[in-house]
């Protein structure tokens, strides 16, 4: 498995670049202040659909949760972006007893308060457009294995660009209190209601 590095001088870099990137390529970006249970970790889970998706997720983590910021990736984005292991990164080298084991690890960072997850559990990039989001199984693995409360978080994010020629990007969070008989797909319904809540309130928006 790929494990996180620490470098104090790497992540303040690029915690200090994504900023700036964010800034520089975008004409805003806007997300709800959500206040979480601070006594516990959070569990954000979010759609996948850019390159830019993690680093909203880190922002606002910077901005208002204040974590430490943790991601799961694939192998492949592990090892070409390199730094994303100094910002919390890991991932899984093969199939099999190694995808469990990050399932695992994921389950046990969430046992510290101090810590914030995030998973895309679409597992992969898809359209921003799309009107339902899929959820892979291991989403479920690493609630079920976590022996300890934490706060699960919904991220939308959506992208419209309007007059401007720089796009603005809005999350909309929501905390969902943790049912006592979860299933995936329970959690998927769930999900997807305040994605489609979101995308409405997405769509009302004018200069």
């Amino acid at each position: 498995m790929y494990l996180p590095r620490k470098n104090t001088f790497i992540y303040r870099f690029f915690s200090w670049y994504i900023s700036f990137i964010l800034k520089k390529d975008f004409a805003g970006f806007k997300y709800n202040n959500l206040q979480p249970d601070d006594d516990a970790s959070i569990l954000i889970l979010a759609n996948h659909f850019s390159w830019w998706d993690g680093f909203f997720i880190f922002h606002i983590n910077k901005k208002l949760f204040k974590k430490q910021f943790h991601v799961l990736v694939n192998a492949e984005n592990y090892n070409q972006v390199g730094f994303l292991k100094y910002l919390g990164a890991f991932a899984a080298e093969s199939s099999g007893k190694d995808v469990l084991g990050m399932l695992n690890y994921a389950a046990k960072l969430l046992e510290d308060k101090n810590n914030l997850v995030l998973i895309f559990p679409q597992g992969k990039l898809h359209s921003n457009h799309l009107k339902n989001i899929t959820f892979e199984k291991g989403v479920m693995q690493v609630i079920k294995s976590c022996q300890k409360t934490f706060n699960i978080i919904f991220a939308a994010t959506f992208i419209d660009y309007f007059s401007n020629r720089k796009p603005t990007a809005q999350t909309y969070l929501q905390r969902w209190e943790n049912e006592e008989y979860m299933s995936l797909q329970l959690l998927k319904s769930a999900y997807n209601k305040h994605y489609d809540q979101s995308a409405v309130k997405q769509t009302q928006f004018t200069e």
